[in-house]
C-alpha cells in the first residue's frame, strides 16, 4: 500500500518501507515507476526477513558502512539491501524472476561510491 506522508519521510530521502506500506513524501511520486519498484524490492527483503531481522541487519550494516567510508551517503548506498534494490530498480520483472535471499550476492559486490 502506498501512503503519501512527508513527515515520516526523512529529510533528503523521497521514499520509505515499512511494511507492508511505502510512504513517499510527495504524491507525485506515486507515478515514478523505478522508484516504486525499489520499494517493492525492500518489501520483498523486508519479508525474506519476517520484518523485524531486516531492520536490524540494515542498521548493523549501515553502521558497519559508516565505519568503512566515514560517510552517511556513501553508508547507505553501500548496505547490500540499497545495492540490490539500486541495481534491479529499473528491470520492472525483476521481482517475478528474483531468487530468495538474492541481496547477498550484493555484501561482497564492488562498492558503489556514486549514485
Amino acid at each position: 500500500m502506498i501512503l503519501c506522508y512527508k513527515y515520516l519521510v526523512p529529510k533528503g530521502y523521497i521514499g520509505l518501507t515499512i511494511f507492508p506500506f511505502i510512504f513517499l513524501k510527495d504524491k507525485k511520486f506515486k507515478t515514478h515507476i523505478e522508484l516504486i519498484n525499489h520499494e517493492k524490492i525492500h518489501i520483498k527483503q523486508q519479508l525474506e526477513f519476517l520484518i523485524l531481522p531486516f531492520f536490524v541487519w540494515y542498521g548493523i550494516e549501515f553502521l558497519v558502512r559508516f565505519y568503512q567510508y566515514k560517510s552517511w551517503h556513501l553508508a547507505y548506498i553501500n548496505i547490500s539491501f540499497e545495492r540490490e534494490a539500486f541495481a534491479n530498480e529499473c528491470k520492472v520483472n525483476y521481482l517475478n524472476e528474483r531468487r530468495f535471499w538474492q541481496f547477498l550476492k550484493y555484501l561482497r559486490a564492488h562498492d558503489v561510491s556514486v549514485k
